[in-house]
C-alpha cells in the first residue's frame, strides 16, 4: 500500500532531523551512557571494579577534553567515587588475584590525581602499579592475563595494563619502564602473529597445557575481532606516552603499522565495518561486530593524529566510522543513542571451559549497548569530531617558554620536575587543556627551557612567554634582558608569533619583563583590576562585542586580577573594559604579538570543572589558539 505523510509530519520529521545533527554523535552516546549508568552500578550485575566501567570511562574522558564540558569530569569523579575510599583503597579490588583486567581502571584514576591533586587517588593508583611488580609473567617476561590463567597471554590484557603502565610511569618520570612496556608489546606479536595474514590470534599459552593451545604454538585457533581491537588501542594509548628517544619507541610503532595493515585488509567492503572473526566472513553466522569495529576506528584515527601511522589510514578510519553510523547506531531521541550488535565477553579456558572454536565464539551473546562497546565507540566518535575540527596549524609549532617561568615541584617518586603553566600540568595551574587545543588544530606543542636565541626560535610559529618568576616564587628567576628582547624581535619581524600572558604585579615579575614586552609598544602596569572574592563571579565578567577579530564564537568570559596595559605605536588594544587595556596585539614586520596581563587560560578556568556555564572560556580559548595559528606566516 502506497503510503502519504501529511505536510505537518514531513515538518516535524525534518525538524527532528535538524536537531538530530546539531550535536555529535559521540555526545549523545555519552548522554545514553550517563543515563543508563547514572549511579555507576552494573544493571543486572554485582556492584564491583571492572575494566567494563573503566573502558566506558575513557570515551567520557576523550569527550571531555575535547569539549571542556565539565559535566563529564564529574561523571568520572563520581563513578570513581563509588570505589575508591578515603584512605587510597579501593572496594572489591584484590591484588591478590593478579588480574591484569583490574588495571584498566587505574588510568581514570590517574586523571583524577592529576586534575585534583587529592592522595586518595594516588594511594589507589600506586597499588595498582603494585600489582605490577609482583605480576606473574612468562618466561619471556609477558604478564599473565590472570592468575587463574597461568603461562597465558591474551590480546586483551595488552590495552587493560600497558596505557596505565605507561602513563604511570611518564608521570613519575621512570622513563626505564618503557623497556618493559615495549617488552609487553614485542612479546604479545613475536607469539601471536599469523605471518600470512598479518593477524594476532587471541591468546597463547606458553605451557601449551590448555586445550585450546595449539601443541607446538602455544596459539588459539581464531582472530576474534574485539582481541585485536583491544590490542590496537593499547598500542596508541601506550605510544602517546612514550618518549621521542626511547629506545624501543620505532619498534613499537613498528608493530601498530602492521597493526593497521592487517586490520585494513580484513576492513568489510561492502558495510565498511568488521566482522567478529575477522577473517572468515562467509562463515556460518559469523556477523559484523560493533565493540571491534569501534576499537579499529579509534586506534587508525589516533594513530595517525598522533603521527605514529600514513594519512591514508584515515581513510579506513572513516570508512569504519561511517559504516558503524549505518550499522550500529540506533537514533533513541535528539539527545541520545544506541550502540547495536556488541558480543557481551569472550574468553578462553574458564569453568564453563572455552575452547576458542569457532563455534564458541559465534554462541556468545550480542547485546545493545554493551559498555565495552558504547565506551569503545565514544572514543571513535571522538576522534572522528577531531579530526573535523580545522587545522589552522597543521605543520606548526607552538613552544612554551619554562625559562622566564621556571617553577619546581617534586613528582610521586620524589625527583624534581616542572610545573605552573606547563603543557604536562593537568591541575588548576597548568596548560593542559591549552595544549590540546593547539594540537586539536594539528599543531606541535614543544617546550623550551633555555633564553630564546636564533637557533632555538627558529624551529617555532607561535612561542608564549607566561607568569615571569619572581624572587618568591624561584630561588634565581631568569630575568629578561635586552639581549631577549632582541632576539625576539628580530624572530617575530621575520614572521614569528609571540605571545605575552604575564599576572597580576603581586604574582609575576614585571619590571624586567618590561624590556621584552616595550620594544612592541607594550607596557605592563603595576596594577590590578578584576580583583574577585571567592566566587562573585560576576566581579570578572567580560561581554565580548560582536564580530571581536579574535574571540569569534565566545560571547562572555572570566579573567580575574590582570595586570592592564599602556601601549604606544606599533600595539593596538585588542580588548579594553572602560578606559583599562586588558587584551593587545601588535604588527612589527611580518610577525604578530598578542599580550594579556593575566595567565588567563589555565585550566582552572577553561575545563569546565569550576565557572559557570555562562562564561565561555574554553571557547575563548579555542578563538584564541586559532587566531594565533592563523597569523603565523613561517
Amino acid at each position: 500500500m502506497k503510503r502519504t505523510y501529511s505536510i505537518f509530519v514531513l515538518l516535524s520529521l525534518l525538524s527532528f532531523q535538524s536537531i538530530s545533527q546539531t550535536k555529535p554523535v559521540s555526545e549523545r552516546m555519552a548522554a545514553t551512557v550517563m543515563d543508563i549508568w547514572a549511579d555507576s552500578l552494573w544493571t543486572g550485575r554485582p556492584f564491583k571494579w571492572t575494566y567494563d566501567q573503566g573502558t566506558i570511562l575513557e570515551g567520557i574522558s576523550a569527550i571531555w577534553h575535547r569539549t571542556g564540558d565539565g559535566k563529564y569530569f564529574n561523571y568520572i569523579k563520581k563513578s570513581m567515587d563509588h570505589f575508591v575510599q578515603p584512605d587510597g583503597t579501593i572496594r572489591t579490588y584484590s591484588s591478590d588475584s593478579y588480574n591484569i583486567d583490574n588495571i584498566k581502571n587505574g588510568r581514570a584514576l590517574i586523571l583524577l590525581y592529576k586534575v585534583t591533586g587529592q592522595e586518595k587517588y594516588l594511594k589507589a593508583v600506586q597499588s595498582l602499579r603494585q600489582q605490577l611488580s609482583t605480576h606473574p609473567r612468562t618466561a619471556e617476561g609477558g604478564f599473565w592475563h590472570k592468575k587463574v590463567y597461568p603461562h597465558q597471554m591474551w590480546l586483551d590484557g595488552l590495552y587493560m595494563g600497558q596505557p596505565f603502565y605507561a602513563e604511570y610511569s611518564a608521570m613519575a618520570h621512570d622513563w626505564s619502564a618503557f623497556n618493559d612496556i615495549a617488552t609487553q608489546f614485542i612479546l604479545m606479536e613475536r607469539n601471536s602473529l599469523d605471518p600470512k595474514t598479518g593477524l594476532l590470534y587471541h591468546g597463547y599459552d606458553e605451557s601449551r597445557e590448555q586445550r585450546w593451545a595449539d601443541p607446538v604454538t602455544g596459539r588459539s585457533p581464531h582472530f576474534w575481532g574485539r582481541a585485536m581491537g583491544w590490542y590496537g588501542m593499547g598500542l596508541v594509548d601506550a605510544l602517546e606516552y612514550f618518549p621521542a628517544n626511547h629506545p624501543k619507541r620505532d619498534s613499537v610503532i613498528a608493530i601498530l603499522n602492521r597493526f593497521a595493515k592487517a586490520v585494513q585488509s580484513v576492513q568489510d567492503p561492502k558495510s565498511g565495518v568488521w566482522y567478529d572473526i575477522l577473517n572468515m566472513p562467509t562463515g556460518k553466522g559469523n556477523y559484523l561486530e560493533s565493540s571491534a569495529s569501534g576499537m579499529f576506528v579509534y586506534a587508525l584515527a589516533k594513530g595517525v593524529r598522533l603521527g605514529f601511522l600514513p594519512e591514508n589510514y584515515m581513510n579506513v578510519a572513516k570508512t569504519g566510522y561511517n559504516g558503524m553510523l549505518k550499522e550500529f547506531v540506533e537514533t533513541v531521541n535528539a539527545d541520545k543513542v544506541n550502540l547495536t550488535k556488541t558480543v557481551s565477553v569472550s574468553g578462553l579456558g574458564g569453568n564453563p571451559y572455552r575452547d576458542g572454536s569457532y563455534e564458541y565464539y559465534l554462541r556468545e551473546k550480542v547485546i545493545t549497548n554493551d559498555p565495552k562497546g558504547v565506551g569503545a565507540f565514544m572514543m571513535a566518535a571522538n576522534e572522528m569530531d577531531l579530526a573535523a575540527l580545522s587545522k589552522t596549524g597543521k605543520g606548526k609549532v607552538v613552544t612554551l617558554d619554562t625559562y622566564f617561568n621556571n617553577e619546581i615541584r617534586k613528582d610521586v617518586l620524589g625527583k624534581n620536575y616542572k610545573y605552573h603553566y606547563t603543557w604536562d600540568d593537568a591541575a588548576n595551574s597548568g596548560f593542559r587543556v591549552l595544549g590540546n587545543l593547539f594540537n586539536y588544530a594539528g599543531a606541535k606543542t614543544n617546550t623550551s627551557a633555555v633564553a630564546p636565541t636564533a637557533a632555538n626560535l627558529k624551529n617555532s610559529d607561535v612561542y608564549i612567554i607566561v607568569d615571569p618568576d619572581t624572587e618568591k616564587e624561584t630561588a634565581k628567576p631568569n630575568f629578561a634582558t635586552a639581549k631577549d628582547a632582541d632576539e625576539l624581535y628580530k624572530w617575530v619581524n621575520d614572521g614569528g608569533v609571540l605571545v605575552l600572558m604575564t599576572n597580576d604585579y603581586t604574582n609575576a615579575e614585571l619590571v624586567k619583563f618590561n624590556t621584552i614586552a616595550n620594544r612592541f609598544g607594550i607596557h605592563f602596569n603595576q596594577d590590578m583590576i578584576n580583583a574577585v572574592k571567592n566566587d562573585a563571579y560576576e566581579t570578572g565578567a567580560f561581554v565580548i562585542p560582536a564580530k571581536h577579530p579574535i574571540f569569534k564564537t565566545s560571547k562572555k568570559v572570566y579573567i580575574k586580577e590582570i595586570s592592564t596595559l599602556k601601549l604606544s605605536p606599533p600595539a593596538r588594544p585588542a580588548f579594553t573594559s572602560g578606559k583599562n587595556v586588558v587584551m593587545a596585539t601588535a604588527k612589527v614586520g611580518k610577525g604578530t604579538v598578542f599580550a594579556v596581563g593575566d595567565p588567563w587560560l589555565y585550566n582552572e578556568y577553561v575545563d569546565g570543572r569550576k565557572l559557570p556555564a555562562q562564561y565561555e572560556n574554553f571557547k575563548a580559548a579555542n578563538d584564541l589558539v586559532n587566531w594565533l595559528l592563523a597569523q603565523s606566516t613561517n
